[in-house]
């Protein structure tokens, strides 16, 4: 084999890992479930938690909705700006930045 591919050949023991794979019933490597923790969790119930803790609280941290609903602090930003599409609303006296939001109604600030 090494004749043929060069340096870019494989050795035995990898294509005998492989045979030995496929011959236990595994066609695909693509889709295996990996261990670890999942990195996002955003079901249903995460997000309307969520969404209610914000509108209980309007000045409630980052921090304290992960603490109260035991997640991460990352998972509680993607949920706030991707699922639940809020923003911080800082009031800068700039005319032009208020104009700008105003155009966008899909903005929700918490």
């Amino acid at each position: 084999m090494k004749d043929v591919y060069g340096e870019q050949y494989l050795a035995r023991c990898t294509i005998f890992r492989w045979c030995q794979r496929y011959e236990a019933g595994r066609i695909n490597i693509k889709g295996l479930p990996r261990p670890g923790q999942v990195h996002v969790v955003t079901n249903s119930a995460t997000i309307s938690a969520m969404d209610e803790l914000i509108r209980q609280n309007r000045r409630i941290t980052t921090r304290e909705v992960a603490v109260e609903l035991s997640i991460s602090k990352g998972t509680v930003h993607h949920i706030i700006h991707k699922k639940l599409v809020m923003a911080k609303f800082v009031h800068s006296g700039c005319p032009g930045i208020c104009r700008r939001i105003r155009r966008r109604r899909e903005w929700v600030f918490a």
